[in-house]
Formats: structure tokens, sequence, C-alpha cells
């Protein structure tokens, strides 16, 4: 037996081995900075340095963190943001995802999928500044369009009633693709059988799709809606801090872009720590409660 175990790992080395650069850059980049928590409870101050005589103030920075007055409008516009991405993020991959699956012509199929998967490998800075440009309200080639028709030009990117949808459809636009790729991969795993079977019984598409095609990829779907679950407060910071302003603070300013703003604009660090321990945490509490709910409703586990 004992045996048996050793050769088991000595061939799976390999594998472990591979498991290695990502060990250490979650272990880096992750656990290490944890210890930076600290700050949180302390009125910190850089030239004494971490390890120095800080000052401690104990849930003073959490007290002042809530008693700000623009705090329930940037968690509201998080959660709001977050919330549709992760909404959208979900039922538009799976309603493409299942709708290239219907298509029967492979080459039109290929380059659907990479046409809509492109996006995804382009960062933000390059997006932003694409944006920017399209949605200008002097040169943008969608208000020249709606100048045409006798529209005035709208200000997209400085209006706080249209700076949140820009920020969803061109999430959902950028990312999903890259679902979809995913749903596809589960679609291929559904015996051809169940279809088959489901013709002869005389159901159409329409119940094949309901009745077989999306129980076939249920589990996938609850996975990547656990994954998705822990991020509800990452409303995406790459992409609001390449496209927000002043303008739109009160509709666009995320948890994220707070902290970066107090912590690196303002050296406020004890309570910008303080506002991503406070995220951690309910990422944390959501996190578990996802895990909770998927056991129990479809009996799936991640560990």
């Amino acid at each position: 037996m004992k045996l048996a175990s050793t050769q088991r790992f000595t061939r799976q080395l390999p594998l472990y081995a591979m498991l290695i650069p990502g060990v250490l850059l979650v272990l880096v980049f992750k656990y290490i900075p944890m210890a930076g928590i600290v700050i949180a409870f302390q009125k910190f101050i850089p030239a004494k340095g971490f390890f120095g005589d800080q000052e401690w103030c104990g849930l003073d920075n959490f007290r002042y963190l809530l008693a700000m007055p623009d705090f329930s409008q940037i968690l509201t516009n998080t959660l709001t943001i977050a919330v549709i991405k992760i909404i959208l993020n979900l039922v538009i991959p799976i309603t493409v995802a299942i709708s290239l699956n219907e298509v029967l012509h492979t080459g039109l199929k290929r380059t659907v999928q990479t046409l809509i998967y492109l996006p995804h490998f382009l960062s933000w800075v390059i997006l932003g500044g694409i944006i920017i440009d399209i949605l200008s309200p002097s040169k943008g080639i969608i208000n020249q369009i709606l100048v045409q028709f006798g529209i005035e030009p709208i200000y997209f990117l400085g209006s706080n009633r249209w700076f949140p949808a820009v920020v969803i459809a061109t999430d959902v636009w950028k990312e999903f693709g890259f679902g979809t790729i995913i749903y596809l991969s589960a679609l291929t795993a559904i015996d051809p059988s169940l279809y088959e079977s489901a013709k002869i019984d005389g159901a159409n598409r329409w119940k094949m799709i309901w009745n077989i095609t999306i129980p076939g990829i249920k589990m996938i779907i609850v996975l990547m809606c656990i994954l998705k679950l822990g991020n509800v407060l990452n409303a995406g910071f790459d992409q609001i801090f390449n496209l927000y302003s002043p303008a739109v603070y009160r509709s666009g300013d995320i948890i994220d872009t707070f902290v970066y703003r107090i912590g690196l604009e303002q050296a406020q660090y004890g309570v910008s720590t303080a506002v991503g321990l406070f995220k951690s945490g309910i990422s944390c509490i959501l996190v578990s409660f996802s895990y909770y709910m998927a056991y129990k409703f479809v009996d799936y586990k991640i560990f």
C-alpha cells in the first residue's frame, strides 16, 4: 500500500511542480500582505516603519469610516454595479453559448467565438482610451450618429445618469466572451443521445434546451455563481479608474477607488486599510454562504 502511494506521488510529481509558481504568487501577493491588517487598528505613520512604535486606536478607523457621509453612497454604488455585472455576466454568456451550440456551420461558430473572446485579452488601459474616444461628446462616433438624428450629444462619461450604465455595458461586452467559452466547453459534455431521444419523443428545440441543455450545465452555472458571489464588492477598479472623473463620483465611486484616493492620495492609511478589511470580511461571509447554498440545494461541493 505504501509502495503504491509512493509510486503515485512520484508519477504526479510533475503536476505538483506545475503548482509551485501559482502557490508562490498567492503566497507573496495574498497571504504575506495580510500582516498589514494591523494598520486598520493603528494611527499609522509611515516614517515609524511597519514594525515601529505605532499608536493603536482600536476601532476608531472603522467608526470614522461608517460616519463618513459619502460611504453609504459608495457602498450602494459598489453593490449596484457589481450585482448587475454578475447577473448579466451569467445570463448573457449562457444565452450566447446555447445559441452558438445550435449553429451547425463550424466555421461561423469558430469565427464568432474568436471575435467575442478577443476583448477579454485587452487591458482596461487600452479599452478605456477606446471607449473615451467612442463616447466623446464632440468627436465620438456614438454622439455623431445621435446628432444626425437631431439628438443633443450625451456626456456618457460625465453624467451621473449614464456613467453606471456605460460601466456595466462595457464590462459585459469585454467579459461575456470568456464566459461563453466556458459554457460551450460544458455543453460538449452532454450526451448527444439525450437529444436524439428527445427528438423521437417529439420535443422541439426549446424543450430540449430547457430540459436537457440547461440541466446539463447546471453544475458549471452553480460554480460560476459561487466564484462570482465572492466578488460582489469588486465592481471593477481598473475599469472605473480609467473611465471616471470627479463629475461622476456620486454614481461611479466604488470601494476600491475610494480606498485608492484616501490611501494613496490623502495618506489615510489606517482608514483605507479598515475599508479593505471591511470589504474582505463581507466577501468572506458571502463566499461561505454561497458554498453552503450550493451544497444544500444542488449537492455541489468544491472541496
